[in-house]
């Protein structure tokens, strides 16, 4: 027994010694490799390094300056964790060499990285590394027209699945560099990006953007716009918090689209300046939401326009979560253009989805087109806030800028705008509405402002001084870049007190360069005037048709500062169609070729303008002593032709129970000159008429508005040789037999009602052809229809083809 106890404790004592000596040897062995590690020139392993990295990549990498390895305790641990020191490694100077057609060298380069990796993973093959530090990174970004690009790399394929997996936490810049040059988009701008000093909340950052955006708007739509444009957004906000008031405490916010995630109704509406829509929403949303922790500056120029701006970003490691909104903001200045963004884009690297809050400002809406490719009209200077949501998709993105409020000039603009990306052309819809629409605001649309406008919104146009006419020329290079369907409403028009327009309607339709207003309706005089314009901008010249119709325009509203006519009654009605060619309102309207009829029903119309007309002296003596009397009207019509830009009157006469005032002659639109001939003809006895007719001549910037001297020389003449034979016969020339002899109103009305205006296809001229008259109507005379177009306008037919019951040389002035 002993024998065996003392065998036992023998093996034991050798057992014991051994397990002593292998602890001592894997004390030796740690020690020695960490002396080995501290010690050792790490720098001889960078050339192994370097080729590795060049293999896997595509391109040549280099470590150039020291590669160190060392040990750390860890930071955050607890218990006996905290007592394994973690590895740290560091390489500095490091380089990714460019493709050899590129303009830089490098593709990128950083001073030095380091990071730390935690040991018991590595059990597991996990490399979890807390925290990555890049100092100073650069990259330059090149692409060519060709396409090819030094951003994509010809990655080594890996033979299978690897045993290992990669979790980084977090990634902290210092100062990175950034530099992209693109041929294709005309892009050649350096950024430089760096970590903020804490985390800010999307909400303050929506707080502090709306603040920033509604100072700059002053800059654009001046003060008075600015303070207009947030009391519209305001009320836009007050509105959309009190529609989602019933949504339950804690519940989401909608407003009518999706809520933007992390950024949601009630943190919007906040930051509006409204009340939170439910108890605690709005602060579990700014608990919850998404923080900004990069901060960037930008600067150089897009498609030759310069560009500037900042902005920040969500953190580096929150773009691995495609499925969480990734936070973003801006605030860039492209041109005279300003935008500025606040909100969330889904999945970055692949744009699935955006959510948020836009402020636009800007000389005028078209020069969006060359940042966005959206084809707008020209406008004054501008400034807009809404919400823009969106999917990407690939063919078929889909964008609304929803519920926005905006200022136009001085006008409000108000509305929803879908952008709908298609195989063909892209779509964009919408419905605008302005409350308060200044009339001058829709000049530039045609290109009727002043030179001073012009230049304002960066026109290099410049009108004429001698011209009315529009000769800014439409840019129909663009009309095929998109297809729209917009409908616009103008329900208050503020303008100039002697303007009779009320209201203005008008749905835009545009298809492959093909423009149409159908219509383009006006409330005037208490009546409406609506056009259907149809514009053909796919070839060169233009091609357009028109056709207007007025209806129920109210005789003392249409000259509405005029006293004489306060006591008119009567409406207007009328047609014309007219076709054209040419690039510009100027020369449409030189081109033109088609009818233009008006008609005046029953009403009164005040003497004392009638009788100034006739120059009937002792009736307009009386009537500025004794006030006015109203005369009743029969009829008042005209009927034109349109051949090659001149108007060319058919019959354009009123009669009323004093009188029937005949004009004729032409407007022609080429020149914008008139050369018309108005003959009063005097129905009764009266004494101290002189009968002479008038004339309108000169040009549409100029005009020149007369008594016929000639006609006044030869009645002076005759009352002066009267006069010597004997002093009463001297009043012979001033008195006006009657000529009793009135329009056929009725027969007239009816013609004019039944022969509905016509225009020729554009380029073409309009046949000849007179009022078609009942038959037997006295006097009724025809123009014989033209066979071929010709290439001289129709001249003047002096009241040939005017109706009437004997002959329309009756209705002329002597």
């Amino acid at each position: 027994m002993a024998v065996l106890h003392s065998s036992g404790m023998s093996v034991g004592k050798t057992i014991g010694k051994t397990l002593a000596w292998l602890f001592a040897v894997l004390v030796i062995l740690i020690v020695a490799l960490a002396v080995f590690i501290l010690t050792f020139d790490w720098n001889r392993a960078r050339p192994y390094v370097n080729d590795k990295v060049s293999e896997a990549i595509g391109r040549p990498f280099a470590i150039e300056g020291d590669l160190k390895v060392g040990w750390r305790h860890p930071i955050g641990e607890a218990g006996w964790r905290s007592w394994v020191p973690w590895p740290r490694f560091s390489a500095q100077n490091i380089t990714i060499a460019n493709p050899d057609w590129t303009k830089q060298k490098h593709f990128a380069t950083l001073d030095e990285i380091n990071f730390q990796v935690k040991v018991l993973p590595l059990l597991a093959h996990d490399i979890v590394i807390p925290a990555i530090n890049v100092v100073n990174p650069s990259v330059d970004l090149e692409r060519l027209l060709d396409g090819r690009n030094n951003w994509t790399f010809k990655l080594k394929s890996s033979a299978g699945p690897s045993e290992w997996k990669l979790d980084l936490h977090d990634v902290q810049l210092n100062k990175a560099n950034i530099a992209l040059s693109d041929q294709q988009k005309k892009i050649d701008m350096q950024a430089v990006v760096d970590t903020l000093g804490q985390p800010i909340p999307i909400g303050e950052a929506m707080k502090q953007q709306e603040e920033a955006s509604r100072r700059s708007s002053a800059e654009v739509v001046g003060k008075q716009g600015a303070k207009q444009l947030t009391a519209q957004a305001k009320a836009a906000a007050a509105s959309e918090a009190s529609g989602a008031s019933a949504v339950a405490p804690g519940a989401p916010v909608a407003s009518g689209a999706s809520v933007p995630a992390g950024v949601g109704a009630s943190t919007t509406v906040a930051a509006s300046g409204a009340t939170a829509s439910a108890p605690g929403t709005a602060v579990a949303q700014s608990a919850n939401s998404p923080q900004y922790g990069i901060g960037w500056t930008v600067k150089g120029t897009y498609n030759r326009s310069p560009i500037s701006g900042s902005g920040k970003l969500g953190g580096v490691l929150a773009l691995q979560d495609t499925s969480r909104p990734f936070p973003v903001q801006a605030d860039v200045k492209a041109g005279d253009l300003r935008i500025a963004l606040v909100g969330t884009v889904t999945d970055p690297a692949h744009l699935a989805a955006v959510d948020l809050r836009l402020w636009l400002q800007g000389s005028s809406l078209d020069h969006l087109y060359d940042l966005t490719g959206i084809t707008l009209p020209e406008t004054p200077p501008y400034a807009t806030e809404g919400h823009l949501i969106g999917n990407f998709k690939q063919g078929a993105s889909v964008f609304r800028y929803e519920n926005f409020t905006g200022r136009v000039g001085g006008s409000d603009l108000n509305g929803t705008v879908v952008y709908t990306q298609r195989a063909t052309r892209p779509l964009l819809e919408g419905t605008l509405v302005s409350n308060l629409l200044q009339f001058k605001d829709l000049a530039p649309v045609i290109g009727a402002d002043s030179n001073a406008s012009k230049a304002k919104r960066g026109d290099t146009a410049r009108q004429p001084s001698d011209k009315a006419l529009p000769t800014e020329e439409f840019k129909t290079d663009r009309w095929k870049a998109i297809d729209a369907n917009v409908k616009f409403t103008g329900r208050r028009i503020i303008k100039d007190p002697a303007l009779p327009i009320t209201d203005l309607y008008t749905h835009v339709v545009m298809t492959d360069g093909v423009l149409s207003l159908e219509p383009l309706k006006f409330g005037v005089a208490g009546g409406s005037l609506a056009s259907n314009i149809h514009l053909d901008g796919s070839a060169s010249p233009l091609k357009g048709r028109f056709s207007t119709e007025a209806r129920h325009l109210k005789l003392k509203q249409l000259l509405p500062t005029a006293k004489t006519m306060q006591n008119a009654l009567g409406e207007v009605n009328g047609d014309a169609a007219l076709s054209a060619t040419g690039n510009s309102p100027a020369a449409l309207a030189a081109s033109s070729n088609g009818e233009v009829k008006l008609l005046v029903t029953d009403g009164a119309v005040s003497r004392l303008l009638m009788e100034a007309a006739g120059l009937n002296v002792a009736n307009v003596v009386y009537e500025k002593l004794f006030g006015n009397r109203d005369v009743q009207i029969n009829c008042a019509a005209g009927d034109f032709v349109v051949t090659d830009g001149v108007l060319d009157s058919r019959v354009f006469a009123l009669d009323t129970q004093d009188a029937v005032i005949n004009v004729d002659g032409t407007v022609n639109l080429k020149n914008e000159s008139m050369d018309l001939g108005v003959h009063p003809h005097t129905k009764g006895f009266r004494i101290f008429s002189l009968r002479s007719p008038l004339y309108v001549k000169g040009t549409f910037k100029d005009p020149h508005v007369g008594v016929n001297a000639a006609a006044l020389a030869v009645r002076g003449g005759a009352m002066v040789g009267l006069g010597l034979i004997n002093p009463f016969a001297a009043l012979i020339p001033l008195i006006a037999p009657s000529n009793n002899k009135p329009l056929p109103c009725q027969q007239l009305m009816a013609a004019m009602e039944a022969q509905h205006p016509s225009a020729p296809p554009p380029g073409q001229r309009e046949k000849a052809k007179t009022l078609a008259l009942p038959p037997g109507t006295p006097g009724a005379s025809a123009v014989a229809p033209s066979t071929a177009p010709s290439k001289q306008p129709a001249k003047p037919n002096n009241g040939a083809a005017l109706p009437g019951p004997s002959n329309a040389a009756d209705y002329k002035g002597s």
